[in-house]
């Protein structure tokens, strides 16, 4: 069975070296929804793949990371980086530029972390992360799946080069919650959210 969670974001970026001259020239900003989409051959002891408030937990914070951030590419100009987390208390670094495409590969690894580091406890089984779509507009989607998150075709991305402000990680639930998924530190769901 497979369900499917929606979060929203307003984020900024530049889209370097794309077709584009508005998206590859000019900071722009979209009003992102991303899906991500759970699966399991199981139903827990509430006859769900996954209870959707437990999505609220750890995933919301980490997608609510880019809400009202910019997002930089940590290969693009440094003077323009700098400057951006100068003017901006709320920024994402990544390894690779902000394309949607980019952003689905990104947060399934995220995703998929957290997963990973969680001790279910209301009789969940076999939970898996079958892919996570990111809306960049109406009209335009990416939808990344595991081969693609973890694809060297299309740029290597490891989860300790993506860099988190100050000011995103003081408003997580755990402001070292980053950090605890790095070192692969187990969490237990709560029983009631």
């Amino acid at each position: 069975m497979l369900i499917r969670k929606l979060f929203k974001f307003e984020n900024a970026h530049i889209v370097r070296d794309c077709s584009t001259q508005r998206c590859s020239e000019n900071i722009h900003g979209h009003s992102y929804k991303v899906e991500v989409l759970l699966e399991s051959n199981y139903l827990d002891n509430g006859q769900m793949v996954y209870d959707f408030g437990l999505t609220k937990r750890y995933i919301k914070e980490l997608i609510d990371s880019f809400d009202h951030a910019i997002t930089l590419w940590s290969q693009d100009d440094k003077a323009y980086r700098d400057a951006m987390k100068q003017y901006s208390r709320r920024w994402v670094e990544l390894p690779v530029s902000p394309s949607a495409e980019q952003f689905s590969r990104v947060i399934y690894l995220m995703v998929e972390r957290v997963l990973a580091c969680t001790d279910m406890q209301n009789g969940e089984n076999e939970v898996k992360l079958h892919s996570i779509i990111v809306h960049e507009t109406e009209t335009g989607y990416a939808q990344g799946f595991k081969e693609d998150a973890h694809s060297l075709l299309m740029g290597e991305i490891k989860l300790e080069d993506i860099c988190f402000s100050e000011q995103v990680k003081s408003e997580w639930s755990d402001p070292q919650l980053w950090e605890k998924l790095l070192k692969e530190e187990r969490s237990i769901n709560p029983k009631k959210v």
